[in-house]
């Protein structure tokens, strides 16, 4: 059955034209004439049932319809060129993946252990963008994720990669070190709160058997590195998993305001849709991942 779609130089067209609101503009861009670039417009419209495109004397504009549909189509065709750039780079080996990833993990604890998956893999790139909620991935180009959560993700499948433990740090400015706090002296402080996980500090003072009525209080911050900088400029006192902080506590500009780790009930795990888990890149990385997770919890007497 012949597919109902449009040829790639109507979309081109379209795409352009939609980009600049003008025709005369994607005329030029594409070495086309203006007439051409109507015509063009004009099929597509025809071809859809659908008028994308206002007219007036003093030019064009998308309806909503024709909105839509350019987000959808510019989607499609930088997928297409990103899928020609990377067949011609690799010349049909290897290729690359697309990873969503929690920043702060993928800066502290992926970023330094990249490099021998390269060493060993070099005909595969691996592309990180950032993401810190669930998405669905077939609304993205994204090949798997590394996500933190206890959130089952339908058709998907799920690799273990380490629980989540937070602890409570601040700056040395803001309690010197070697005093030593209870649970209920921390109530006292600034209590600097992760957007993600809004009730943290509640279920931290939970598991000492405290009741914080302002538990949930103080100022929020998206991701842990935002906390932890929060926490260096002596702002309050943060509750992040030690993996991203080793080299502030290292170095002393944190440290750990009251020695009670807890255990959030989140993990780290290696999102992979169904239909792309058993691709070569995709299993090559995930065996390597899962391995040097692995790795980590035996060091550190996680296992």
């Amino acid at each position: 059955m012949r597919r109902k779609i449009p040829n790639t130089w109507t979309l081109m067209a379209f795409e352009a034209a939609a980009r600049h609101a003008s025709f005369t503009k994607a005329a030029a861009e594409l070495a086309l004439t203006q007439s051409a670039v109507c015509r063009q417009i004009a099929g597509l419209e025809n071809f859809l049932g659908v008028q994308l495109f206002h007219r007036s004397k003093r030019g064009v504009v998308l309806t909503e319809a024709g909105a839509t549909y350019s987000r959808q189509v510019a989607t499609r065709l930088n997928a297409v060129e990103r899928d020609t750039l990377e067949m011609m780079a690799h010349r049909g080996k290897g290729g690359s993946l697309e990873l969503a990833v929690v920043p702060t993990f993928a800066t502290c604890w992926l970023m330094p252990r990249l490099a021998s998956f390269q060493q060993r893999y070099p005909e595969i790139s691996v592309n990180l963008a950032t993401r810190t909620r669930p998405f669905l991935f077939n609304e993205t180009e994204f090949d798997a994720a590394i996500h933190c959560g206890d959130v089952p993700w339908p058709g998907v499948e799920a690799n273990f990669l380490m629980s989540e433990s937070l602890v409570a740090v601040c700056s040395p400015d803001l309690i010197p070190a070697g005093t030593v706090l209870q649970g209920d002296e921390i109530k006292n402080y600034p209590l600097l709160q992760q957007t993600t996980r809004p009730y943290a500090w509640r279920q931290w003072f939970t598991s000492l058997g405290l009741t914080v009525e302002t538990d949930m209080s103080g100022s929020r911050y998206e991701l842990f590195s935002m906390l932890s900088q929060a926490a260096i400029h002596r702002m309050g006192i943060a509750l992040i998993p030690p993996i991203m902080i080793a080299d502030e506590l290292k170095s002393g500009v944190l440290r750990i305001a009251m020695d009670h780790p807890f255990q959030s009930g989140n993990s780290y795990r290696l999102l992979c849709p169904e239909g792309k888990a058993q691709g070569t890149a995709l299993k090559q990385f995930r065996d390597w991942l899962v391995q040097e997770a692995h790795n980590y919890r035996e060091e550190n007497g996680l296992d």
